[in-house]
């Protein structure tokens, strides 16, 4: 008996025991999990709500607030207030720093603290408060309230960004003439509310005046900003074109309004030289954002607007303010000015420009224009063309498939190229050799009829001419009358080394240091003169020789400058002293002879179609063949003309270089001769 109650009375101790150490571990496993969880403090909670506005984490800003504070804000009202203003003006790198933490009771913190941030006006920078209270758990939990975003932003204001808009530099000949500035164009649009019945046919009858697709009107009517008094735009046409504006009138409905815009007031014939402006694309956003560029930027995209975009952009200005629910600005938070574009005047001359499109627009060629004194570039023409201001004001998908699949290649900027230069090299070859002194000006390579070839080892390959003249066969004479054999002879004389080092010396195989990029020039597809016949050929400009237009005017530019070639430039300067690219490239004796036997071309030769009474002119023609061998007949022709003042007394020097595809049965280069005479004539 006594054993049993002994038995009962330790299993009760036991029992208990159990108990206790339960309740004891079960307090340590509280205890562990709430007590020694630790709290964050309102500064560190701070950084933590600031960082996620950098992130654009604003759900996560919301789970940060009091309940007191989310039971007066939405976390969708939360979440499109902040995101609207920090996303709209670019809010980004907001880094705050602690100035003071009070505490004010036992459940409450104030922090205060000064911020930092930039935005797309500028850097932001304020000093704010910001509350703290303790929730159920023993959080910390924020008081929010639009002050939090900027201290002086009450629940009805707004935070609003005004563009201040910059202007884009214009460019100006050298006379001052507007070639690209501001201008005015007509916006037509649709208002819906004033359409008639019949909007179908209404909405046809556009489409057919403005070369717009049905689809695209009907998209641009149904946009969801659109109410029936909206004007919705379609279309920019320039303002000269009053008998669309008074077709497009008789359809109820239509609005026509001035829009400011870039106009090229020259048109196609300046439009390879000027290129165009667009709005920027994804890929050089991209690149670009860094340098105040926006998706809503404006960019050059060929020619001078590419070049000299850095100096004629437009740098928009902008402002961020605040303003009360009746609209009124209550403070300016950032400002940055606007920066207006840069005005170019350039050394062209847009009335040679005029003058020299209008004498080849039906042509496919390309024409330079210099003042061989300065290096002043006085006029830069390619045809066929396209008109700049098709591409500002929106070009339809049919027109731009119309010059794309155009075979005379409207979109191709034939000055910039390189190209065979055929007889125009002649003069390039006498210089050389009178230089190297492996010719003489009286040396007579005697005749050799229409057709030669140094020896058998040539087989069946002769070089050939168009006219015999006599047995005084000499270096004026051969470019007077265009003889090919005399400077296939003259360069076999020179030597493939020394002439590919002559070359070398004027320019060839580099880049030509102008404002636009051109083509090199070059003579040999290996750097080499690798035949005897390559060579030959390469005498009178065909083989593998290739120049750019714009060298070759350089290089004739020697010719007047005792053997120095101009550099040529395109920005205007008031001094214009001259500054050569290439000094001393031709001996000042061969520089001469070579002028004085150009003149003679003009005044008794292949150029005397272009001989004017009151000038001295100097000048040379040139044919060259395009084909794939000596027996292609198929092939074709670029007629060349190169023409020049040499008196030293003409107020204005001038030299022209004109190239002309096709010639083959128009004349070959006496196409070109009466043309380029013109700009002369009119000058």
């Amino acid at each position: 008996m006594y054993h049993k109650k002994m038995k009962s009375k330790v299993v009760r101790i036991t029992c208990i025991g159990l108990s206790i150490l339960t309740l004891a571990f079960v307090s340590i496993l509280i205890y562990s999990f709430y007590g020694s969880k630790k709290t964050i403090q309102p500064d560190a909670l701070l950084h933590q709500y600031m960082a996620n506005i950098n992130d654009g984490k604003y759900e996560e800003m919301y789970t940060l607030l009091s309940e007191q504070s989310q039971a007066i804000v939405s976390q969708e009202d939360f979440i499109l207030k902040n995101q609207k203003i920090y996303e709209g003006i670019e809010g980004k790198n907001l880094t705050i720093k602690i100035t003071k933490i009070d505490e004010l009771g036992k459940t409450q913190i104030l922090v205060s603290y000064d911020t930092y941030m930039d935005t797309l006006a500028g850097d932001i920078s304020f000093s704010n408060e910001a509350y703290f209270t303790k929730n159920d758990n023993k959080e910390y939990r924020l008081l929010w309230q639009p002050q939090l975003i900027f201290p002086m932003l009450n629940p009805d204001d707004k935070v609003r960004v005004n563009t201040l808009k910059a202007e884009r530099g214009d460019i100006l000949d050298r006379n001052g003439e507007v070639i690209v500035g501001k201008g005015i164009a007509s916006s037509i649009g649709l208002v819906p509310g004033k359409m008639s019945d019949s909007k179908e046919l209404d909405i046809a009858r556009v489409s057919e005046l403005l070369d717009i697709p049905v689809d695209h009107i009907n998209k641009a009517l149904n946009a969801t900003y659109v109410k029936d008094d909206t004007f919705v735009p379609l279309k920019k046409i320039p303002k000269d074109q009053q008998e669309l504006e008074e077709a497009l009138l008789e359809v109820p409905g239509i609005k026509i309004s001035d829009i400011a815009v870039r106009v090229y007031p020259f048109g196609e014939k300046t439009s390879h030289l000027t290129g165009y402006i667009q709005n920027i694309n994804a890929e050089e956003l991209k690149k670009l954002k860094e340098q105040n560029y926006n998706a809503n930027s404006i960019i050059g995209k060929s020619g001078l607007e590419k070049i000299f975009e850095d100096r004629i952009r437009a740098i928009d200005g902008y402002e961020i303010i605040v303003v009360d629910s009746s609209g009124e600005k209550k403070e300016t938070l950032a400002k940055m000015s606007p920066k207006d574009g840069e005005t170019l005047k350039l050394t062209i001359d847009a009335q040679i420009q005029s003058v020299l499109y209008d004498q080849f627009r039906e042509d496919k060629s390309c024409s330079v224009a210099i003042n061989p004194k300065t290096g002043e570039v006085l006029a830069l023409v390619s045809t066929p063309t396209f008109d700049s201001n098709d591409f500002v004001l929106g070009m339809s998908t049919d027109k731009w498939n119309v010059l794309n699949a155009d075979t005379n290649k409207p979109l191709f900027n034939r000055f910039k190229v390189a190209l065979c230069p055929g007889s125009c090299f002649k003069p390039i070859i006498g210089a050389i050799g009178l230089t190297t002194e492996v010719i003489k000006p009286s040396d007579n390579y005697e005749s050799s009829g229409l057709s030669w070839q140094k020896d058998g080892s040539w087989g069946e390959y002769k070089v050939t001419t168009l006219k015999e003249y006599g047995d005084q066969v000499n270096l004026q004479n051969a470019l007077v009358y265009s003889d090919n054999i005399y400077f296939a002879k003259a360069a076999l004389n020179i030597g493939g080394d020394l002439l590919a080092e002559q070359l070398t010396n004027i320019g060839f195989q580099e880049t030509i240091p102008f404002e636009l990029g051109m083509y090199p020039s070059s003579f040999s597809n290996t750097g080499t003169f690798d035949t005897e016949i390559q060579l030959a050929d390469s005498g009178y400009g065909q083989a593998q020789i290739l120049i750019n237009p714009l060298h070759m005017a350089s290089i004739y530019s020697a010719f007047v400058n005792d053997g120095n070639m101009i550099k040529p430039y395109l920005i205007y300067k008031e001094s214009t002293v001259p500054e050569y690219w290439k000094e001393q490239v031709f001996t000042k004796e061969a520089a001469q002879i070579v002028r004085n036997d150009l003149i003679q071309v003009i005044e008794n030769g292949t150029g005397s179609d272009a001989k004017i009474d009151s000038l001295t002119l100097a000048g040379k023609t040139g044919t060259a063949e395009i084909k794939q061998s000596k027996d292609d007949h198929e092939g074709t022709e670029l007629g060349w003309f190169s023409l020049f003042t040499v008196d030293e007394h003409t107020e204005n020097p001038i030299l022209v270089i004109t190239m002309v595809e096709d010639v083959k049965e128009r004349g070959g280069s006496h196409y070109v001769i009466q043309k380029v005479k013109t700009v002369f004539e009119k000058r």
